[in-house]
């Protein structure tokens, strides 16, 4: 044993100090969206059954949500809105008074120094559930680019500070960027999901924000899991049409994808910490399966070390105060 000849790397493993200053990743309350569903009508806040912790708010139940966010420190939300009536082309998306629309507006008189991202997509305004206009079983790229269009255009005027559309047509993103700027919105970035699987880990948002689809699927225009080059054609394309942010979704399981995107482009990255991968750590801690903490902030972690600016989560809240107490 005396002639052993190999490196001590537990030398800077010694105490939490030691281990606080090596350490490579950092995990912070800035790295949060946190994502809020909201719904028309009066004093409701309605739980999400599948998501334990989240609910829907109206209005008037939405102040007190948004007062701790702030107060958390965290500093963006994103906004999914579930209108009451639903048409074949998602005329709520886009309407002056759309339920998005008026939350951004409560939101920003609110609290002016939060960040309010307007995701943009049809899927919850439409009665189909498709994120764009549709042709008997078809979904038609070109002619959905125009609603979208208009959906950004409305929520920007409403006082959306980042625009994020999440359909996955082609040409979204230059489309939004035309429309953006016609209207004057120059400075308005565009937060693109750039690169979303057709994932099954999406099944508690679809109760959250009903938009579970009415026939078929969305596989002609979200991803295939199985895909990773893919990704980087999806990514250089929103990178070409002028996005400002490039969005992986899910996160867990495509932290490969995260990597290789970072790795490939200059642009911000947000990692989306989707509802099954919530719902699926919320349920086993309920069962005292895990320590909810250790998990949550472990897995938040290997976000950040993965490659990413930026975390969607729906943890945001409990991830701060946790991290605060650290």
């Amino acid at each position: 044993m005396e002639n052993l000849q190999f490196r001590r790397n537990r030398r800077l493993r010694n105490s939490a100090t030691l281990r606080a200053m090596v350490r490579e990743t950092v995990l912070q309350k800035e790295d949060f969206i946190y994502p809020l569903f909201v719904v028309e009508g009066e004093n409701k806040k309605n739980p999400v059954s599948s998501m334990p912790g989240v609910f829907q708010f109206s209005l008037d139940q939405l102040a007190i949500e948004i007062d701790e966010v702030v107060a958390l420190g965290i500093p963006a939300v994103i906004l999914f809105g579930v209108p009451v009536d639903k048409d074949a082309t998602g005329t709520g998306a886009y309407h002056d008074h759309g339920i998005v629309q008026q939350a951004t507006r409560f939101v920003k008189e609110r609290h002016p120094e939060l960040i309010v991202i307007a995701d943009t997509c049809l899927c919850e305004y439409t009665d189909h559930g498709h994120c764009g206009v549709i042709e008997g079983d078809k979904i038609l790229n070109d002619p959905s680019l125009d609603l979208l269009a208009r959906t950004a255009v409305s929520q920007a005027q409403a006082g959306a500070d980042i625009i994020a559309p999440s359909n996955m047509m082609d040409g979204f993103v230059v489309a939004i960027r035309q429309a953006l700027d016609a209207a004057g919105f120059l400075d308005i970035p565009i937060m693109s999901y750039a690169v979303k699987y057709a994932s099954a880990y999406y099944g508690p948002f679809r109760e959250a924000a009903g938009s579970a689809p009415q026939f078929g699927d969305r596989k002609t225009y979200q991803m295939d899991p199985a895909n990773r080059l893919e990704a980087m054609r999806e990514a250089e394309s929103d990178v070409a049409e002028g996005a400002d942010f490039l969005i992986v979704k899910p996160a867990l399981s495509y932290l490969d994808i995260i990597r290789d995107v970072k790795n490939n482009f200059v642009l911000p990255i947000v990692a989306y910490n989707v509802s099954g991968e919530y719902a699926m750590v919320k349920a086993a801690a309920q069962n005292d399966w895990i320590d909810e903490k250790k998990v949550v902030l472990e897995t938040l972690t290997s976000m950040k070390r993965a490659g990413a600016d930026l975390i969607m989560t729906y943890h945001a809240k409990d991830a701060a105060r946790w991290l605060e107490e650290n």
